[in-house]
């Protein structure tokens, strides 16, 4: 289960990796017409990153405290992605070219979404010691 949960947040992140570089290049730091403010954005990739390194810290080093420790920062993880996928939406029906996220790739953002649950659903089993 941990390394399952592992290879599913690797995925997510490179999904991740993908919507933060089209945001940015399409200038989403400096757009007033984003929907995401910077502080959303990059704090929902910081807490992911800082539980991804947790969660290989755990893998190596091992304790039930480090796993549970992923798995809180990845419930703000998800609220900010929840988020950014309620003020996404409304503006990928109006296809307004001068927001920044609507140049996401859809097939991105619905992988990022479905790795980003199951690597929560892996993460809380792992924590919970199913399949070890």
């Amino acid at each position: 289960m941990d390394i399952a949960a592992l290879i599913a947040w690797l995925v997510t992140a490179v999904g991740g990796f993908v919507l933060l570089g089209t945001w940015i290049a399409k200038g989403g730091t400096r757009s007033r017409h984003s929907r995401f403010s910077p502080g959303l954005v990059f704090g929902h990739f910081a807490l992911a990153a800082a539980g991804l390194i947790l969660w290989i810290v755990y893998l190596f080093a091992g304790g039930t405290a480090l796993a549970w420790i992923a798995f809180v920062l990845l419930v703000p993880v998800a609220l900010l992605g929840f988020t950014m996928l309620a003020r996404w939406l409304p503006g990928r029906r109006a296809r307004d070219e001068a927001v920044p996220e609507q140049h996401f790739p859809v097939v991105v953002v619905g992988a990022h979404g479905v790795f980003a649950v199951a690597t929560v659903v892996l993460v809380l089993l792992a924590a919970l010691g199913v399949g070890s």
